[in-house]
C-alpha cells in the first residue's frame, strides 16, 4: 500500500492511500494506528477490526478509530481507499454540531461503525473519495478547506446512512432516543475506565437510569449497564493482546481494585479467563 496523496502542514495531516493486490503486502497498521481511518472497500475484501472479523459483499465504509486495531487479511479485484487523518486536521468532537458522527460512526460501543453501501450511495461515495483525492493536486490557499467540507459531507452522508441501517426501521420518530444513545456511547468512552455504573452516567445526562433504560429497550439494545461493561471487557482484550500488562495490572488501569472481582467480570463478559484470552490470541 502506497501513499498517493497527502495534506501535511504544521499539526495538520490528511493522507489518501489506495488498497489493491499488489500491495496488499505493504501495508502496515502501524503505521497508520495513531490516525482516524475511513475505508472504503469493494466486495471481496476481508479485515478485522479490534477481534471482529468481516468480509465486504458490496462496497462499504469502515470507520475506525486510533485505539481500534485494523488489518486487512484479503483484498478483492477492485481496489479500496482509505482516508487517514489526525484530529488537528479535524476534530468531530469539537464539531459536534456539524456532522454529529461521534458516538455512532466512531466511538460506537454497541456495534462496529460501518455502512454497506447500495449502487447509488456508492456513487456519491466515490464522487467524494475523487473529489477529495483532487484537491490533493492543488496548492492553493482554499484546497486544504476544500479537502475537509467534502470530509465534512462524507461523515453527514454516512451518519444518514448508519442511522437507516441500523436503527431506523425501529426508530422512527424516535430522534431523542437515538442522540440519546449518541450521548451515552461519548460519556462511556470517555469515562469507562471510573465510572462503572449506569448512575454515574445518568448524572452526567440530567436524566434518571430508567429513562435511559427505557430509550435503550426503545432502540432495541442491549441494557445500558451491559453496554458499560462490553467496553471495559473490549479495552481489557486490547491490552490483553497487545501489552505485557498482567491481569492484576489491568484491573487497576481500568478502575478496579479488587482484581478478582474484575477477572470474574471478564469470564462472565468474555467466556474465558483473561490468562485464557491471552493464551488463545497469541498462540
Amino acid at each position: 500500500m502506497e501513499t498517493n496523496n497527502i495534506f501535511d502542514s504544521g499539526l495538520k495531516k490528511i493522507g489518501l492511500v489506495t488498497i489493491n493486490g499488489n500491495n496488499e503486502r505493504e501495508f502496515h497498521p502501524d503505521s497508520y494506528a495513531s490516525y482516524i481511518k475511513i475505508v472504503y472497500l469493494p466486495e471481496g475484501y476481508s479485515l478485522t477490526v479490534d477481534f471482529a472479523s468481516y468480509h465486504t459483499v458490496g462496497p462499504t465504509l469502515f470507520f475506525v478509530s486510533p485505539n481500534q486495531v485494523l488489518n486487512i487479511t484479503g483484498v478483492g479485484s477492485a481496489p479500496g481507499s482509505m482516508i487517514f487523518y489526525n484530529r488537528d486536521f479535524y476534530c468531530i468532537q469539537l464539531h459536534d454540531e456539524e456532522v454529529a458522527c461521534d458516538g455512532l460512526l466512531f466511538n460506537n460501543i454497541y456495534n462496529m461503525p460501518m455502512t454497506t453501501l447500495t449502487q447509488e450511495e456508492g456513487k456519491f461515495i466515490d464522487y467524494l473519495y475523487t473529489q477529495i483525492e483532487d484537491e490533493f493536486t492543488h496548492r492553493d490557499s482554499s484546497h486544504e478547506e476544500m479537502i475537509r467540507t467534502y470530509l465534512k459531507q462524507l461523515f453527514i452522508r454516512s451518519v444518514r446512512l448508519w442511522k437507516k441501517q441500523h436503527m431506523e426501521q425501529e426508530t422512527a420518530g424516535q430522534s431523542s432516543d437515538i442522540e440519546s444513545f449518541r450521548k451515552f456511547t461519548q460519556l462511556v468512552e470517555a469515562n469507562y475506565k471510573k465510572k462503572h455504573n449506569v448512575a454515574d452516567y445518568a448524572v452526567l445526562l440530567s436524566m434518571a437510569p430508567k429513562t435511559i433504560t427505557h430509550r435503550f429497550k426503545r432502540l432495541s439494545l442491549p441494557q445500558p449497564n451491559e453496554v458499560i461493561k462490553n467496553r471495559i471487557v473490549l479495552e481489557a482484550k486490547r491490552l490483553l493482546a497487545h501489552t505485557q500488562m498482567s491481569s492484576k495490572e489491568i484491573a487497576y488501569e481500568l478502575g478496579y481494585e479488587d482484581p478478582a472481582y474484575f477477572s470474574r467480570l471478564f469470564l462472565l463478559k468474555a467466556g474465558e479467563t483473561p490468562s485464557g484470552f491471552r493464551a488463545k490470541f497469541l498462540a
